[in-house]
């Protein structure tokens, strides 16, 4: 096979699917690389129409006019003979979904590299940016690494850090986070190009499980502390939302919480106690400390502020209602 020269880069088959993916795609686009084709995951219903809905890695690879392949698996030999045929260089994953077989990682000439949301071997699996958030750290990144039959196990070509700022959501580490991704796998691709990068080993004793977030964990459980229920209001924003209701009420009932602050003034009463309403917000008693509830929404509703919320739902608070705790 005929080495691609440094000008003209190497043939990359692209494997993502959400806008994560996408921007480090829209990055491979306007370099000196050539993505041959995009794999992404099936159309899957979405809205409240549950119509059927393209990927946004898809997306971009049809307005650039580039084949998208969607099989439900890639242990199927007809899809991989289907990657085989295509001879690429190197596949680039970003927020796939599906996991590769061996038979598809010995394929292109380089083998497959990961962009991961997290500084390895720190946060491996599915929601790496989330659990940062929700556990605490102060400091995360993106890895690029060489993959392997394991999950987020591969030798580690490239870390670059970011700061996880005491307000940050996980959407905005999201955003900062394909940021610093793309230049990053450009440059990694660089490397391997001219065959100059240098692999790392993971050590494994340092890994924790990231595991995919699942709506009902967005529950709060106001006899966790005030600190703990911000960083969770935080790391679910924009998805899937943290969430509480009124004692007693149907799940109908819930409120989205949107942000919050931590209260630490003295004040004692049983967990999920309101305290105080104001315009300001509504302040809720924790384990520890307390929350003052900022933005909220209500079922059918669009987010907004306490202030808002007020003028038009007041009659839904008052001072001494306990919020519903967890069975």
């Amino acid at each position: 096979m005929t080495q691609p020269s440094a000008t003209t880069g190497v043939r990359i088959a692209f494997a993502g699917t959400p806008e994560f993916a996408a921007r480090h795609l829209q990055a491979l686009l306007g370099s000196h690389h050539s993505v041959i084709a995009v794999y992404s995951q099936p159309d899957r219903p979405a809205g409240r129409g549950k119509k059927l809905t393209a990927s946004p890695v898809k997306e971009l690879a049809l307005a650039h006019q580039i084949p998208v392949f969607q099989p439900p698996s890639l242990k199927d030999p007809a899809a991989q003979q289907e990657l085989a045929d295509l001879a690429v260089d190197i596949l680039v994953v970003v927020a796939y979904g599906l996991l590769l077989p061996q038979k598809v990682l010995d394929t292109p000439r380089l083998g497959c590299i990961n962009v991961h949301a997290s500084i390895l071997p720190r946060w491996r699996g599915a929601a790496p940016i989330q659990r940062a958030l929700e556990t605490g750290d102060q400091v995360t990144g993106v890895t690029i690494m060489q993959m392997d039959a394991g999950l987020d196990t591969g030798d580690m070509l490239m870390k670059t850090e970011c700061p996880i700022l005491p307000t940050d959501t996980a959407g905005d580490l999201h955003d900062r986070l394909a940021t610093i991704g793309a230049p990053a796998l450009l440059q990694t691709l660089d490397q391997l190009q001219a065959g100059t990068a240098t692999a790392e080993q993971q050590d494994n004793s340092l890994s924790c499980y990231a595991p995919k977030l699942v709506k009902e964990e967005a529950l709060l459980d106001w006899r966790q502390s005030a600190a703990v229920l911000e960083r969770k209001i935080r790391a679910f924003n924009p998805f899937p939302i943290a969430f509480t209701q009124l004692k007693g009420t149907g799940s109908n009932d819930r409120i989205r919480i949107w942000s919050a602050t931590v209260i630490n003034d003295g004040k004692s009463q049983a967990p999920g106690t309101i305290l105080n309403i104001s315009t300001g917000g509504i302040q809720v008693q924790c384990g520890e400390g307390s929350l003052l509830l900022q933005q909220l929404q209500l079922p059918g509703k669009k987010a907004c502020s306490v202030e808002e919320l007020l003028r038009g739902h007041a009659q839904l608070f008052s001072t001494g209602d306990v919020l519903e705790i967890p069975a």
